[in-house]
């Protein structure tokens, strides 16, 4: 029996109309193409507005198909429809830990290399993190991130650049974290020196205990789903989060842009790969392969980030093809470390967040 890690957040959320693909709309893009063409469809199945539509478009414009896509706002809920038998899907989108866990229940094909000639690209210092699936025998990763501060520096003009901030009791109602319990524990844990995924009771009780004395007293709360919003109407100063939602929210206000600063950490934090995946029993396994080498493509990955404002993390020659400038680097990530599952041991972490650090929240 795996338990596994109960998380609201949710993650990588922009607000911005869905990529979802209406059928009509794709007859009219293709109506060059056969009918049985523009009848095959591929089923995608990832994070809220994660694919730019005009990725979207640009394959199925190439292929001749339509795409459905469809959304999840966190691992646990993917795995949850899947595994209850939501089947029909094509490709999946699961980070590293989940990549894990899908595979070795078997709910995933195997990569076929050999219809794949962009793996190239992909930056080996991300299949050396990639320890899940090093050598992608079942998972092509999609993109390497992870949450930092933001801090909105007319308020805060002067701040350590480290998870030490959260201990400041004079900003003090006017900062929040992530209602994430590996994120959060995981930034405690690196910042007494130990590793994200640690197992050892000791440690784990005092990243709690660093957490519940020194951070959490000066929080507003644990926060997932609104602290972009917060940060951007001013009730928030400093916020643990994703870049890309901060700036989202913030983008029609350049006050308030010049003013902001996303760090992550040197001492690092937990980071994710996620990766795309084929599902077991997919119908459409040759398409799926031909989706995720058109991801690969330098200048389809650059399109992929600029809309978002990500560094190229994975594929190394579309940093050429970049037209936006990143929200962070790529070497602001190098100390960071992924979440792996840590199978039985995830107890000790459900303990210490739900029974003491969330105790009263």
């Amino acid at each position: 029996m795996i338990d596994f890690p109960v998380s609201r957040t949710v993650r990588r959320v922009v607000n911005v109309m869905p990529a979802v693909v209406m059928t009509v709309a794709a007859a009219a893009l293709f109506c060059g193409c056969s009918k049985k063409d523009t009848d095959k469809k591929l089923y995608i199945y990832n994070w809220t507005y994660y694919t730019p539509d005009s990725v979207i478009q640009k394959f199925e414009k190439e292929y001749g198909v339509s795409v459905v896509y469809d959304e999840f706002a966190s691992n646990e809920d993917m795995y949850a429809k899947i595994k209850a038998g939501g089947s029909g899907y094509d490709i999946v989108f699961p980070s590293g830990d989940y990549v894990s866990i899908m595979s070795s229940q078997d709910m995933f094909e195997k990569i076929d290399k050999t219809k794949l000639s962009n793996l190239g690209n992909i930056d080996p210092v991300v299949l050396q993190k990639a320890t899940y699936d090093p050598t992608m025998e079942y998972s092509v990763p999609y993109y390497w991130g992870a949450a930092g501060i933001v801090v909105n520096t007319a308020n805060v003009p002067d701040f350590e650049r480290d998870w030490s901030i959260f201990g400041r009791a004079d900003l003090k109602n006017r900062m929040t974290m992530l209602d994430d319990m590996r994120e959060v524990m995981g930034d405690a844990l690196v910042t007494l020196g130990y590793s994200v995924n640690s197992v050892d009771p000791a440690e784990i009780d005092a990243a709690r205990d660093l957490i519940n004395n020194n951070w959490k007293p000066n929080l507003v709360k644990f926060e997932a789903e609104a602290f972009g919003k917060g940060y951007a109407n001013g009730d928030f100063w400093v916020v643990q989060g994703y870049a890309e939602v901060v700036y989202e929210e913030i983008e029609d206000n350049q006050e308030l842009i010049d003013s902001t600063v996303f760090f992550i950490p040197e001492a690092g934090g937990p980071a994710y790969i996620d990766s795309m995946c084929v599902l077991k029993g997919s119908k459409n396994i040759d398409l799926a392969h031909q989706f995720i080498d058109f991801i690969h493509r330098p200048e389809i990955y650059a399109e992929f980030c600029d809309a978002f404002r990500f560094p190229a993390t994975v594929n190394v020659p579309a940093r050429v093809f970049l037209k936006e400038k990143p929200l962070y680097s790529v070497e602001e990530l190098a100390n960071t470390e992924l979440k792996d599952d840590v199978g039985e041991y995830l107890e000790l972490y459900n303990e210490a967040w739900f029974d003491s650090i969330r105790v009263g929240e």
